[in-house]
Formats: C-alpha cells, sequence, structure tokens
C-alpha cells in the first residue's frame, strides 16, 4: 500500500469554479436546478442558464462535495483508506475508555470474543498505520464511510469523513495546518464562518504534573476532563477522602498502595474472578481495580489538600480568545510558581502557526476545561458548529492523540493528529433520485 506521495508527484489541477444556475420554472416539483442551487446558494460563482448545461446528469454528479473533500484530502497528502467495519470491542474499550461501552454496538462470536460496529476511524486508521510498516515516517490517511454508535435522539448510523496524519514533530505548525484543513473541509460544504471552540489537554497534563498529583488521581480527573460538572464533583471528593470507606478498608487498602500498580490491579481483578464478580453496577472488574487502587492512594496520601483542590479549579476557570488566554494562563503560572513553561510555550507557538496559516485566533474560543469524549486525547482539541444549527451539534472535532499509537502497539510515542466530520450533519440532500425524462 502506497500511504505517502512522492515529492515528485505533480500537483493535482484544482477544479474550477462551478457555475450558479439561473433560476427557471420547470414542471417538477423536485427539479434539478433547485437542487444545484441549494447546494451553491452560499458560493461566489459566475451565473448561467439552466439550458446551457449539456448534460445535467454528469452535472450533478460532478457536484458531490465528497468528490471536493477527497480532492482536498489528497492535495493535502493524504491517501484515501478503508478499515473493516467490524472490529475488536476491546480495541476501542481499552484505548478510548470505558466509558464508550455503551455506545457500541456488541456483538460475541462462538469463542465468546466480543467484536462491534465500528464507533469511529480513527482507532483502526492508527492500527493500519502500524501494520503497515509506516512507524517512523510522516504519513496522512483519509476515510470516508458510516460509523456506528449509540446517540440518544439518533439512528446510530452516521456517514464520517477524515483525515489523520502521523509522524511530524512540529507539533505547534502541525496543530495549526490541521485546524486550517478542517476549516477548508467545512467550506466545501458552504460553512465558511463556522463558530470553534479550541482547548489543550496537554496544559491540564502539565498542571497535574506540577501539582505532583499521584498517577491514580490524574487518571481519575483526566477520565472526566471536558465535563466540568463531574470533574469538580470528583476534585471535591479527592478533598474529602471518602474517610469512611478508607477506615473500614484500611488493612487491605494499605497492603495496595505498597504494591506495584499493575501487580495491584492484578491481585483485584482475581480476588473479584474467584467471586465470580464480572461487573457491578455497570462496571467491568477493570474499573473495579482502578477504583481501588485510586482509594490505597488516597489512604495513603490522605487526600487532595484544599489549597491544591483551588488552584485546580483556577486554571479550569480560564477562558476567551486564546490571546487573552494566554496572559491568563502566564498569570497563573507566575503566582503559581507552577512549572507550565513548556506548555504555555507550546500554546504560543500553536497560536503563531495559525496565524501564518491564516487562521485569526481572536475568531476562536478557548477554555482551559473543554475537553473531548475520547481519553487518547493529549494535546491540541478542537470543535467546529454551525452558528446557525439550533442545536449547536459538532460538525467538525479532532486533536492530537500522540499517545494512542504507542497505547495500540508502537514502542514509543508518535506524534498524530486528525479530525473527523459529521458528514450527516452537513447534508445538503442531493442524493434525490430525478427523473430527467421530461427534460430531453
Amino acid at each position: 500500500m502506497a500511504a505517502r506521495k512522492s515529492d515528485k508527484t505533480p500537483e493535482k489541477p484544482k477544479r474550477p469554479t462551478r457555475p450558479r444556475i439561473e433560476r427557471k420554472e420547470l414542471p417538477n416539483e423536485l427539479n434539478p436546478e433547485a437542487i444545484v442551487d441549494k447546494f451553491f446558494a452560499q458560493r461566489s460563482a459566475p451565473t448561467v442558464e439552466f439550458d446551457d448545461i449539456e448534460d445535467i446528469d454528469a452535472y450533478i454528479d460532478d457536484m458531490d462535495p465528497i468528490a471536493d473533500l477527497t480532492d482536498l484530502f489528497e492535495d493535502a497528502g493524504a491517501e484515501l483508506v478503508d478499515v473493516p467495519v467490524l472490529q475488536q470491542a476491546s480495541l476501542f474499550i481499552d484505548t478510548a475508555g470505558e466509558d464508550i461501552r455503551r455506545r457500541l454496538f456488541i456483538t460475541t462470536d462462538a469463542e465468546g470474543n466480543e467484536y462491534c460496529l465500528r464507533p469511529d476511524f480513527t482507532i483502526p486508521v492508527c492500527r493500519l498505520y502500524l501494520d503497515a510498516g509506516l512507524l517512523g515516517e510522516v504519513a496522512a490517511l483519509a476515510y470516508h464511510g458510516p460509523v456506528f454508535r449509540q446517540q440518544p435522539g439518533e439512528t446510530g448510523e452516521f456517514e464520517q469523513a477524515g483525515f489523520e496524519r502521523f509522524g511530524d514533530e512540529d507539533r505547534p505548525r502541525t496543530d495549526a495546518e490541521m485546524l486550517r484543513l478542517a476549516f477548508d473541509a467545512l467550506e466545501v460544504f458552504g460553512l465558511v464562518e463556522p463558530e470553534v471552540r479550541i482547548g489543550d489537554e496537554g496544559l491540564f497534563t502539565a498542571l497535574m504534573e506540577a501539582l505532583n498529583l499521584p498517577q491514580a488521581w490524574r487518571r481519575r480527573l483526566r477520565a472526566h476532563f471536558g465535563d466540568r460538572a463531574k470533574l469538580d464533583e470528583t476534585i471535591d471528593k479527592l478533598v474529602a477522602g471518602s474517610s469512611s470507606e478508607l477506615l473500614a478498608h484500611a488493612g487491605f487498602l494499605g497492603a495496595l498502595a505498597g504494591a506495584n500498580a499493575e501487580a495491584a490491579r492484578e491481585v483485584v481483578e482475581d480476588l473479584l474472578a474467584i467471586a465470580g464478580i464480572k461487573a457491578v453496577g455497570g462496571r467491568s472488574a477493570h474499573e473495579i481495580a482502578a477504583r481501588f487502587l485510586e482509594q490505597a492512594t488516597l489512604s495513603a496520601e490522605g487526600g487532595l489538600s484544599p489549597e491544591k483542590a483551588a488552584l485546580l479549579k483556577r486554571f479550569l476557570d480560564i477562558k476567551g480568545d486564546p490571546d487573552t488566554a494566554a496572559d491568563a494562563l502566564d498569570v497563573f503560572r507566575l503566582e503559581t510558581g507552577l512549572d507550565l513553561d513548556l506548555a504555555l510555550s507550546t500554546f504560543r507557538a500553536r497560536l503563531r502557526a495559525m496565524r501564518a496559516c491564516g487562521i485569526e485566533p481572536g475568531n476562536l474560543q478557548f477554555a482551559a476545561d473543554f475537553g473531548r469524549q475520547f481519553d487518547y486525547y493529549t494535546g491540541f482539541i478542537f470543535e467546529m458548529r454551525d452558528p446557525e444549527d439550533e442545536e449547536k451539534q459538532v460538525v467538525i472535532g479532532g486533536g492530537r492523540y500522540d499517545g494512542l499509537l504507542q497505547r495500540l502497539g508502537a514502542p514509543e510515542m508518535v506524534p498524530a493528529i486528525g479530525f473527523s466530520m459529521w458528514l450527516d450533519r452537513l447534508s445538503l440532500e442531493l442524493d434525490v433520485d430525478i427523473d430527467l425524462s421530461d427534460f430531453s
């Protein structure tokens, strides 16, 4: 599989701007002119008479926005790939978080192995990158197809397209280029001024490191990052320390606290297996084991101090346009004495790279507590919405996930960033069967 384009590959010619069709009265409710006009309603293009079009079937086929999107991705250096619809469920649960289990469509084979309809392209495309032997090389892979995820009030099947880039060590520049590509992808569908929200999970990770929080607490806080109510609740519980619960199991928790984390988890899972317990209250044995380890850490550490809890919440309250937020983060760093230098330097370098890509950061909104639903994100993240959509549904979401490929088997961390598009939310309903026999 040729996953990269040669430097000598000639530049692909751009498609010409398609003309707008002059509106005319035609004896059909579903006349092609109306559909074409709807598609180009937000585009600036020269006007031609409908009668000037010699082959309306070919013209409508050529208007397919997916073809334009594919051209855009290929021009950005990607190869279009596909992955199987049926995937191992553990691939997603182990890397995207246990919370995704409730949204999967799961089936079991004769040996008891769990499989699911793919809920996302990113993880299997990462596996494809590794399986193709591309590790250590810069490569871009793009995709288009259905994904299956249980979502309240929606069908469960969605059309998704996306772009993933691997191996580029210049993170600020690549972050900015990916955001630029997302803007360009939306413009294919006529959305030229989306609402854009950005965040940086790397800043939150750096803060937890600077506060010297135990790994078990970091995992617990990270699991709720992006859900401010649950995150605040978790911080409060860590401060309280669940003292009565700790006292009731002090001996067992004390033994766990002094053990290797992985060995301690295996002990708890073995005990649950001996007792015949596979799940409690919807939590798997693995989750229950992780919870015991958190409690063991609380027992050993005595809970999160109110001072550290206040610093966490102060950081999470920072928001605004990115430049203003960067200044506020700098004030926070100086006043607290916490080592956030590298994370903040990366943040500012990204803003400079955005301007170099033609993106004005003042048109974006930053929130320090903004996170996305998958556990694998590690740095820059973003979401885009249509400002005219009353439901404010996300139409593009993505970000940096440098640790994901290592969790999938790579020997070390691999720079990686990408985004996915919800095409159903951008639909222009061009897939209408039209009988053109009356217009021959």
